[in-house]
């Protein structure tokens, strides 16, 4: 199936749309019940340590948001996979990002835009998450001290953060300060003796990523019908 709106449309399927720096690869999926009219767009962690959108921690966000009945759409930055360019230290891969929600919202212009990202990718999507105005945002382990974090502005959104407490890859005192003085923006859960992949914790970081998101989920597709 070469035409991406017709995949995006089947879902489950893999297709490539025009990027900044060449087609970007991406993956669609449909929700496991019923539809809700919204569509979570999940960023990868850093490309040049592996990192890419079939990562665990990427597909277990992609399953626990199926699950509540959003469709989603996984994405490789540029220079990952199949898709086009080379990377560029977050900058052009927030472009990247915003690539894909631009077409995701020309296509389902009646889908509210969730935002998720681990590691790497809640860098880029907090990012960028203020030019896109999601109706949710979603940040696994964000590195707070490896990238200038604190210099961007909240998004006016609901905005969950879930951090591994035995994190070894970012310093998660630094990102419960960081969240603490945005208490009244983010809603914060510790995994405690959870590692950065969440290594044996998945179903847990599954769990309160659906815990974490229930209030404001999008009405059902069929209610408007």
């Amino acid at each position: 199936m070469n035409d991406p709106v017709s995949a995006f449309a089947a879902g489950n399927q893999q297709f490539q749309i025009d990027g900044p720096a060449g087609a970007l690869e991406v993956a669609s999926a449909a929700p496991a019940a019923s539809r809700r009219l919204g569509t979570a767009i999940i960023c990868h962690p850093h490309p040049l340590y592996g990192g890419s959108m079939q990562n665990k921690v990427v597909t277990t966000t992609e399953r626990a948001l199926r699950e509540l009945g959003l469709g989603t759409l996984r994405f490789n930055f540029r220079g990952v996979g199949h898709s086009g360019g080379s990377f560029d230290d977050g900058r052009g891969e927030g472009d990247d990002l915003l690539a894909v929600a631009h077409w995701l919202r020309r296509v389902r212009p009646t889908d509210a835009l969730w935002l998720a990202g681990f590691s790497f990718g809640a860098m880029v999507s907090i990012s960028r998450a203020v030019e896109l105005a999601p109706a949710q945002l979603i940040s696994l382990a964000p590195p707070i001290g490896r990238f200038a974090l604190h210099a961007i502005s909240a998004p006016d959104c609901p905005w969950l953060v879930i951090q591994p407490a035995a994190d070894e890859v970012v310093d998660a005192a630094a990102v419960f300060a960081w969240a603490e003085q945005l208490a009244d923006r983010i809603d914060l859960v510790r995994l405690s003796g959870s590692s950065h992949f969440f290594h044996g914790r998945l179903p847990e970081l599954r769990a309160a990523i659906q815990a974490g998101v229930r209030a404001p989920l999008p009405e059902l597709e069929t209610a408007r019908s």
